[in-house]
């Protein structure tokens, strides 16, 4: 399997969720196992000697490959869910998306001062729900934040809105 390949597995969905989006279907990609099977080994191999201790997936697609390259480096699995959905105490953030406004919360004893942070997600667009992630885990106080997406939209610019200080990672590129 080659990027090449999974890129052109990944379809174009045109006005979803709403008019003038053109989204991209990730799902396409992750129901050929080679696909998937390619995607994950190379955030592995990106990862795995980063001294990484968990992986934070932001929901609801981000908890498609974050468990797994947490298992595959060796880290935990900390979910970011939407209001209501964590059990226990939370903290949140909101903030302003390409379609409205949204918040997302973690537990908050998730992370600790020594954790070494990767926040995964499908796909960077404008930057909005990462933005946010880092200033969630930011207020855990971890010692040091990567971020990782499947897919980066490039003419977008979403990875300029990240502070200077964090790692973006992205596997696949589209203009």
């Amino acid at each position: 399997m080659t990027i090449e390949e999974v890129k052109a597995s990944i379809r174009n969905i045109a006005d979803f969720p709403i008019p003038g989006i053109q989204f991209k279907d990730l799902t396409t990609a992750f129901r050929a196992p080679e696909s998937l099977r390619w995607m994950y080994n190379e955030m592995v191999a990106h990862y795995k000697d980063m001294g990484i201790t968990k992986i934070v997936g932001i929901e609801s697609r981000g908890f498609i490959l974050a468990p797994g390259v947490a298992v595959g480096i060796g880290a935990g699995f900390v979910p970011i869910r939407k209001p209501g959905k964590l059990p226990a105490d939370t903290i949140s953030v909101s903030y302003a998306k390409e379609y409205g406004t949204d918040t997302i919360e973690i537990h908050r004893d998730a992370l600790c001062a020594d954790d070494v942070v990767v926040i995964h997600d499908d796909l960077l667009a404008t930057g909005g729900t990462m933005a946010a992630a880092i200033e969630l885990v930011r207020k855990a106080g971890v010692k040091k934040i990567y971020i990782s997406f499947l897919v980066e939209l490039d003419g977008l610019k979403g990875r300029e809105v990240f502070p200077k200080d964090v790692e973006v990672y992205s596997l696949i590129h589209f203009d």
